[in-house]
């Protein structure tokens, strides 16, 4: 092994410009010709769409609530072999996970741990003066086992505001502060998905992450945060999981819809289905006329098909191909949009109705409110448990021609454990709303793999 240059970018909470400091330094390293692998930590998929856009590379989620220690380790390792650099974007505050003990299971500061990584805190220094290093202070002394070497502040007055703040800090607490970000730059980037920036918006998305390199090169120590990425600890894990899966799919072609409806996916399940052998083809329900007629099971991951409904609906030829396909038995996993999608049509929030698919027996219906958040435990008919996670503003219309897979269990420290159904089951078709990182229990996509295979003994369409 070897070690691994890597540094985190994390925040005092949710807000404070983390995302937009972890571009920033991303495609800074770029310019300087560093070949960056970005990370982010808990099961967010926006951000990585946002890191593969300014790096060029593949972005990474890292969720110790869904995955064991070791397997992150092993991810963490095979995903950056022959990059230079690691960065790792935190989620919310540092210490923000699931629970509220010191050790938060998910949260920045416990994945810093398992990886042995460096952290650098982002803090908003608006209104603030010795303040900060009370602060500072508090994030540091908080876990003593957590790696805190430096300090970025953002949205600061000027030169005269930064030095005052760094005096503070590096005075009180040995951190050393890194730079800054003036206030008013006018640069959002946090706010817009990036799967739905239409072609002809992205130079100008290219034109602010330029600018914000320029503001980072001009304002941030890019050098002292090379330095402490070579600063680390080598990463020593247990469990490889070469062996038990490799070639499983040999032999099989699985499509993956994606495109601007559909983008929602662990780039790790991507990596697992093709090291198991199996041949990726990518399709479009947005842009294909028909879905392909050699496969031996199809994946529709979640995204935004409440945004691309019209167009979904229009596209007719796909969608009476995808649902005889489907009525003749191929094989197919359905994650939220993918559910959606399946279904007989999707209702917006002024009640306007959009055709689907039409394969499974219910309409899905846009709600203001969040009908679903956060970490659940599914356990499937025959007794395959895995971990996952919920994000969604749909809900679909039960009713008694529904026919459930999964029992989801939510539960969250000294409040009531919910138990619901869900994955709709029909033919070989299972679509539910929980978002399912396969390395939680590599044995859920062996039994999806499984199905393929008997599928291909059958008539092909």
């Amino acid at each position: 092994m070897i070690i691994i240059n890597r540094i985190m970018i994390a925040g005092t909470s949710s807000g404070t410009g983390k995302t937009t400091l972890s571009l920033g330094i991303m495609a800074a390293l770029k310019r300087r010709k560093l070949d960056v692998r970005p990370f982010k930590v808990g099961p967010d998929y926006i951000d990585p769409g946002f890191h593969e856009f300014v790096t060029g590379n593949a972005s990474y989620n890292l969720d110790s609530w869904m995955l064991k220690k070791d397997t992150i380790k092993y991810l963490f390792n095979k995903n950056m072999k022959d990059k230079d650099i690691g960065i790792i974007e935190g989620v919310m505050g540092l210490y923000d996970g699931f629970g509220t003990d010191r050790n938060t299971i998910g949260s920045s500061a416990h994945v810093s741990k398992l990886l042995k990584t460096p952290i650098i805190l982002v803090m908003d220094g608006r209104a603030m003066s010795t303040s900060a290093a009370a602060m500072v202070m508090g994030y540091k002394v908080y876990d003593e086992n957590v790696d805190i070497r430096g300090v970025i502040i953002n949205k600061v007055s000027g030169d005269g505001h930064y030095n005052l703040l760094k005096e503070a800090i590096e005075r009180d607490t040995g951190i050393k502060c890194l730079g800054y970000l003036p206030k008013d730059l006018n640069i959002s980037l946090n706010s817009r998905h990036l799967g739905l920036i239409p072609v002809k918006e992205v130079e100008e998305f290219n034109n602010k992450v330029d600018l914000l390199v320029n503001y980072i090169e001009k304002y941030v120590d890019l050098d002292s945060i090379i330095g402490m990425s070579k600063d680390v600890e080598l990463i020593e894990f247990q469990r490889n999981y070469n062996d038990s899966y490799r070639e499983y799919g040999q032999g099989l072609k699985i499509g993956i819809m994606k495109d601007k409806a559909f983008n929602f996916y662990y780039q790790d399940n991507i990596d697992l289905l093709k090291e198991m052998g199996v041949e990726i083809e990518w399709i479009s329900p947005l842009e294909d006329n028909r879905l392909p007629s050699n496969l031996d099971g199809l994946y529709i991951g979640g995204g935004f098909p409440e945004v691309f409904s019209k167009e979904l609906q229009e596209n007719t030829s796909f969608k009476t191909s995808l649902k005889e396909a489907l009525e003749s038995g191929l094989p197919t996993y359905g994650e939220c949009g993918g559910l959606m999608y399946l279904t007989e049509g999707i209702e917006d929030l002024y009640g306007n109705n959009y055709e689907m698919v039409g394969f499974l027996p219910t309409r899905s219906v846009m709600t203001k409110r969040l009908q679903r958040f956060g970490y659940v435990e599914v356990e499937s008919s025959n007794h395959i448990n895995i971990r996952a996670h919920e994000f969604h503003h749909s809900k679909i219309i039960d009713n008694e021609d529904l026919d459930y897979e999964y029992k989801v269990i939510k539960r969250r420290p000294n409040r009531e454990t919910k138990v619901w159904n869900c994955g709709i089951k029909k033919k070989n078709v299972l679509a539910g709303y929980p978002h399912v990182h396969f390395y939680s229990n590599i044995d859920f996509i062996k039994q999806l793999i499984d199905i393929c295979r008997n599928y291909r003994g059958g008539e092909k369409i």
